[in-house]
């Protein structure tokens, strides 16, 4: 029990609504579409029975990804493709991805199809979540992770619109979330075990586990995709503009 009271669990909670509702801003969109012929007394049932299965197979599907991030080289895995993430919410979106969420106006086929968007949509953020969960929580990483997605699923669903109205108003938001997948990421590479365990992988040069590394490696993480963000950001704002011209 003194695990939840401590500093560093509330701030890998901050960490996991903060990266739910970036990452998971889509989900209210496939909510709302796959719902949306349902019949009004029906929609809410919709609602709430989509967003409980999404809810179960998230725990899920990031249950077995802390297990897998025990193996050698998958951290460093992650840590890619958590940069990457990081650097494309940095860039602006011209694609509507949400043209094939088919609505129904029968429950459980509404439920159905809101559950296996956020299967195909979920990678993301069960990346970030299980190394936010896993950098923060010694063996409780689980309750952190569902107390985290309880907090963070019905702010998405029900404030999805003040959400987006205020990272339209203050980009920043989106800025800072960006950097916090990137310092996420710095932290997990340089704890990957074959890094991190004097014990395994023997011929691989170790990287001492102090909180001095950790948040080195973090603010470098961080930084490298604001830069990668904010470079690439403008090489395509200004192959836009010569496009346009």
């Amino acid at each position: 029990m003194e695990q939840f009271l401590t500093p560093e669990f509330w701030v890998a909670v901050g960490q996991i609504i903060m990266i739910d509702i970036l990452l998971g801003g889509d989900n209210a969109v496939v909510i709302a579409l796959a719902c949306r012929k349902l019949p009004p007394k029906l929609r809410t049932q919709g609602i709430l029975w989509g967003t409980a299965g999404a809810i179960v197979l998230r725990v899920v599907l990031i249950f077995f990804a802390l297990q897998l991030l025990q193996i050698p080289f998958l951290k460093l895995v992650g840590a890619l493709l958590l940069l990457w993430i990081g650097v494309k919410l940095l860039l602006p979106e011209h694609d509507d991805d949400h043209a094939n969420i088919q609505a129904s106006d029968k429950l459980w086929a509404a439920v159905k199809t809101v559950i296996v968007a956020d299967f195909v949509m979920s990678l993301d953020n069960v990346i970030a979540i299980a190394g936010a969960a896993q950098g923060a929580a010694d063996h409780h990483e689980l309750p952190l992770v569902i107390f985290g997605l309880l907090v963070s699923i019905p702010i998405i669903v029900w404030g999805s619109q003040l959400v987006i109205k205020l990272m339209d108003r203050f980009p920043l938001i989106i800025t800072l979330g960006g950097m916090l997948l990137g310092w996420i990421a710095g932290t997990m590479a340089v704890s990957d075990p074959a890094v991190a365990d004097p014990e395994k992988w023997l011929q691989i040069p170790k990287i001492a586990q102090t909180d001095a590394v950790k948040y080195a490696a973090g603010i470098a993480g961080a930084l490298l995709v604001l830069a990668i963000g904010k470079a690439l950001g403008a090489r395509k704002g200004a192959a836009d503009s010569a496009a346009s011209t």
